[in-house]
């Protein structure tokens, strides 16, 4: 286990408040990031400089993960989901942090930048109600694949997200709610900031510091669900 607490400590869980969890697909439930694996896969011309674009924030992530479907033609529909749904590999202690979270009465929500094709079919076999994913749609019905955005921006965010994570956040009552976001990527640097507690790897651990926001590097969820228990140890003891 690899765990590490980064800038300042993170307080104890708020026994006044719900727990809810918000938490990232590609490169977090997945070990892989499943959109640039697709775009790798299939190397279609053009597709580095919109990646590039994306992670140093140039571009916005709507549309630059718009552009890189684009680049596919509607006719290759059944070798991408195939591609996409067979090179999936989960994070270690995914199952079990959902029955952690079960048994806890911590509400679990998946905030996926991902697309619906890969991300609903993944998380099927764990049982997790369609109205607790959100991620973007998919249409295969012109020459070319298109994206679509069902959980737009809200009139608080200006960054074109796509599917906004914290749009959706916002909906749970800061003073209910003890916000928290499992996340590694760009799509997640917004909701970082609004949240109670970060669960970080990769570029997300990389803007935490950078903006001086506590977070918690993680490898696998055992480490997410052993920082968990020690909260609730440290609250107890409050």
């Amino acid at each position: 286990m690899t765990l590490q607490l980064d800038n300042q400590h993170q307080s104890p869980l708020q026994p006044s408040k719900r727990g809810v969890i918000f938490c990232d697909f590609d490169g977090t439930i997945t070990v892989n990031d499943n959109i640039i694996a697709i775009i790798k896969h299939f190397n279609p011309d053009g597709w580095e400089p919109i990646v590039e674009a994306i992670i140093n924030q140039t571009m916005s992530i709507q549309d630059g993960v718009g552009q890189l479907f684009r680049l596919l033609p509607s006719s290759m529909k059944d070798e991408v989901i195939s591609y996409a749904l067979n090179q999936v590999q989960l994070r270690d202690g995914f199952a079990e942090l959902l029955e952690y979270c079960k048994q806890q009465d911590i509400d679990f929500y998946v905030t996926s930048g991902g697309i619906d094709f890969f991300v609903y079919p993944v998380l099927e076999p764990f049982g997790i109600a369609a109205d607790h994913i959100f991620c973007n749609g998919s249409s295969f019905e012109g020459e070319r694949i298109t994206i679509e955005w069902p959980n737009p921006c809200d009139e608080h965010c200006t960054n074109h997200c796509g599917m906004c994570k914290p749009t959706i956040m916002r909906r749970f009552n800061p003073e209910q709610y003890e916000r928290m976001i499992i996340g590694d990527s760009v799509t997640d640097f917004e909701g970082a900031k609004i949240a109670d507690l970060v669960f970080s790897r990769s570029h997300l651990s990389v803007k935490c510091d950078e903006l001086g926001l506590a977070h918690t590097a993680f490898d696998t969820f055992h480490d997410v669900i052993h920082h968990l228990r020690k909260l609730k140890r440290e609250e107890s003891w409050a």
